[in-house]
């Protein structure tokens, strides 16, 4: 409730634009796991990301290492998405969104880029806080990051809005 109320001008636009805050609910969203390998400056580096698997257009995730059991914690929930992106299109957009994260790291440090993915056979369900605001039978969803701990923009919105309205 705090970090949807924070912010003096955000939270009043909000409530201004869509009326009150009327709920929170937290949804889980399947992202695939994939170790990346490139060459920068002559150094072969691997980095892993994850990537969301219903329709990829989230941000990608970093980790330092592939999450272990431990790191995890299992809940039971309905309010989890399911994974709705073909394997071949996933690799795909996922190609083309590490190649923007290079590209912001240094375009002149990328030699002969070639780019291997492999995906790793973990499916973790990562959380995010959905607020609905709203009056007289009209809501709009806005949307946080849990992990992060950051209100995310109109895509994330309208991503979760099509999957509730579905």
């Amino acid at each position: 409730m705090r970090f949807f109320r924070s912010g003096l001008f955000s939270a009043a636009y909000w409530r201004i634009r869509s009326g009150p805050l009327q709920r929170i609910a937290d949804a889980y969203v399947p992202f695939w796991v994939y170790r990346v390998r490139y060459e920068m400056i002559g150094a072969l580096n691997t980095r892993i990301f994850a990537m969301d698997a219903v329709l990829g257009s989230l941000d990608l995730y970093e980790f330092p290492h592939i999450p272990r059991e431990e790191e995890m914690r299992s809940i039971e929930t309905r309010n989890r998405l399911m994974p709705r992106l073909q394997a071949d299109t996933a690799e795909e957009l996922l190609r083309m969104k590490v190649l923007r994260v290079l590209f912001q790291q240094g375009f002149f440090k990328l030699r002969a880029l070639k780019v291997e993915i492999e995906r790793v056979p973990l499916e973790p369900h990562l959380p995010y806080w959905l607020a609905f605001y709203g009056s007289e039978g009209a809501a709009k969803c806005r949307v946080m990051d849990a992990v992060r701990r950051r209100i995310e923009g109109a895509k994330a919105s309208s991503f979760f809005e099509e999957w509730l309205a579905a």
